[in-house]
């Protein structure tokens, strides 16, 4: 089977000789050296100032709306994954959803400013494929209303836009560092912050609110270990041939597909780091004859992002007419270092066969 990613793992000697480390001083969790050794590459690999690892993706977001006291209307996208709607819901506000822009696929700027509300706190968008959202029309919007401005990053890591990481902007920028992604630390992620007081109280959130015997504040925990460190320190410094060899498959499919189908728009001035390559078929029932004709074959494609989120069962409705379209008729092909020249070849032919026009 041909999967839509498969997780990069360096040598099994080369992780074991970093968790040694951590092994041999008995030290494996608790803020650890190799959890610290990899939060400084972080920042100077991403040029940011205040950086913590997490054990996962969507517990920082919910961090972000704690650490703001964010309780009320929270403006975001429709298009991400659940986790974005659900961090939301988790901290008892209510989502409010505006529709996406047709060509990048993140969140409208122009459809926010209506939307507002005396209830709304904050704008929380997605970067959806590590495609930047309008970053200066939503400070603009944000810095008029006096809203808070948090990113989830999610697809995010190793884009840079106008020269700095698509991390560094925002109130907070976040990100998951899960084995899907290209840079992963098998379960993990990050929580970004600009303000120095906003970092450190976020730090005691993710330490059950303490440093040693000292208590300044309620929290959980955040933490993550040295295991997952260890592979972090693997990955990073292979980043950049990581993302190089994605290109490289993603120029193929450009070759193949570029007459005949939507891709999502990027902005000139981005260096995109190709974590995915979605697909936008005219209609559904032609997404799913290629879903099917790519499972005959042992290839499997993956519907991010189905369904819509503001069509979430335990959800009342909103209208996104736009982002409703585009989830119904998207499609992630496989995309990940170590897919064969054969397979890409595969791939190709039979998609190409469904997507042709008539």
């Amino acid at each position: 089977m041909i999967n839509v990613t498969k997780t990069y793992l360096p040598s099994f000697e080369e992780y074991t000789a970093v968790l040694k480390r951590a092994w041999d001083k008995g030290w494996i969790t608790n803020n650890g050296e190799l959890v610290q050794e990899l939060e400084a590459k972080q920042k100077d690999y991403l040029g940011v100032e205040n950086f913590l690892f997490t054990n996962n993706g969507t517990l920082p977001l919910q961090m972000a709306l704690k650490v703001f006291n964010i309780t009320k209307e929270v403006i975001t996208t429709p298009f991400s994954y659940v986790a974005t709607t659900n961090a939301i819901l988790w901290q008892g506000c209510k989502p409010v959803f505006a529709d996406i822009h047709p060509e990048t696929f993140n969140i409208d700027a122009s459809k926010i400013e209506d939307l507002i509300t005396p209830d709304t706190q904050a704008i929380l968008a997605t970067h959806v494929y590590g495609i930047p959202c309008d970053v200066d029309a939503i400070a603009s919007i944000a810095k008029k209303h006096g809203l808070k401005v948090i990113y989830d990053g999610a697809h995010a890591f190793g884009c840079v836009l106008n020269g700095k990481s698509l991390l560094s902007y925002g109130d907070i920028a976040t990100c998951s560092f899960h084995a899907t992604k290209l840079f992963h630390t098998v379960e993990g992620g990050c929580i970004i912050s600009k303000d120095v007081e906003i970092a450190r109280q976020l730090m005691l959130y993710r330490q059950f609110g303490h440093e040693y015997n000292d208590y300044f504040s309620e929290g959980v925990n955040g933490k993550n270990s040295e295991f997952h460190a260890a592979m972090g320190l693997c990955v990073l410094p292979k980043i950049d041939a990581i993302i190089a060899e994605r290109k490289r498959i993603s120029v193929q499919y450009d070759a193949a597909f570029s007459s005949f189908i939507q891709r999502p728009l990027m902005n000139d001035t981005l260096v995109y780091n190709y974590g995915y390559y979605p697909v936008v078929f005219e209609t559904e029932l032609r997404l799913l004859s290629v879903v099917e004709s790519l499972k005959q074959k042992g290839i499997s494609g993956r519907r991010y992002f189905y369904p819509s989120l503001n069509e979430l069962p335990y959800l009342q409705k909103q209208r996104c007419p736009i982002s409703e379209d585009i989830s119904r008729r998207v499609l992630c092909l496989p995309l990940y270092v170590g897919l064969q020249q054969k397979e890409i070849e595969t791939i190709i032919e039979w998609t190409s066969k469904i997507m042709e026009p008539c």
